[in-house]
């Protein structure tokens, strides 16, 4: 089937837009916003997806904060900021600095004021309700910190759901090309297919889908497996048959079917 594929997302201006706004409102919580530390919490994995598979989720990572930093920066938030990562499990060396161990390290240079912002989340689930509303915040408590903000995963926030809505619409034939001159140089767009071929696959105006299987193919093909099973039962019901009515045959001679005699 032809397809498309948006490899990442997290530079978008519209997503980078949509967590600013969500800092910058959860901020003035806080009796002292700009002495506030942001604290970007993203999902852990093990190091060696990124070292060894070359997976490019901590550079993507890292450079989303710092876009997110930019946007809050030009709107007068100069907050100090850092980044840890969540949810490591097993024996295995994860992503560094770990999110606990980041926690009491700024309780022990004395911060008093940190908004956590689940930055690689776009839901909440279990690692936002649980681990960082329950657990992360009792420890930021226990390390000495005072006050304690979470920033609320995106969900259906209107500027968040608009971009991925643009991207997908981007990333379609042709309309993507078309709208490239409105696209910053790193927003870049995926491979574009052929019109004629993903409306052949969409095709409304089909009303029965296509056999699973060709009439015949020779060699070791699906089509092939499947005429030599129905091949195969309708020997052995022949080879049946021919027992039940002659009282002859193999099932005869090994003493199997000896009731028809």
């Amino acid at each position: 089937m032809q397809h498309t594929v948006i490899p990442s997302w997290y530079q978008r201006e519209g997503y980078i837009k949509a967590m600013a706004n969500l800092i910058e409102k959860e901020l003035q919580g806080f009796d002292t916003p700009q002495k506030c530390v942001i604290f970007f919490s993203a999902h852990g994995v093990p190091l060696a997806y990124v070292e060894e598979a070359g997976d490019p989720y901590k550079a993507e990572m890292e450079e989303c904060v710092d876009l997110i930093m930019e946007e809050l920066e030009r709107r007068g938030l100069n907050n100090p900021y850092t980044l840890a990562y969540q949810s490591r499990v097993g024996p295995v060396e994860w992503l560094k600095p770990y999110t606990d161990e980041t926690i009491i390290d700024l309780g022990k240079k004395g911060v008093k004021n940190l908004l956590a912002v689940p930055i690689s989340f776009v839901s909440e689930h279990i690692e936002t309700l649980e681990e960082i509303d329950v657990e992360y915040k009792e420890l930021a408590i226990e390390s000495g910190i005072e006050n304690w903000g979470r920033v609320p995963a995106l969900g259906c926030e209107p500027t968040f759901i608009s971009d991925l809505a643009d991207a997908v619409i981007e990333s379609l034939p042709y309309v993507g090309a078309m709208a490239v001159s409105n696209l910053e140089a790193r927003q870049s767009l995926v491979p574009l297919g052929s019109v004629e071929e993903l409306l052949a696959a969409y095709d409304s105006q089909r009303r029965e889908l296509p056999p699973p299987v060709t009439v015949w193919e020779w060699g070791w093909t699906k089509s092939a497996e499947t005429w030599n099973g129905r091949a195969a039962m309708l020997a052995v019901l022949v080879l049946l048959v021919l027992e039940v009515t002659t009282g002859e045959g193999f099932l005869h001679q090994w003493g199997i079917l000896p009731f028809f005699r």
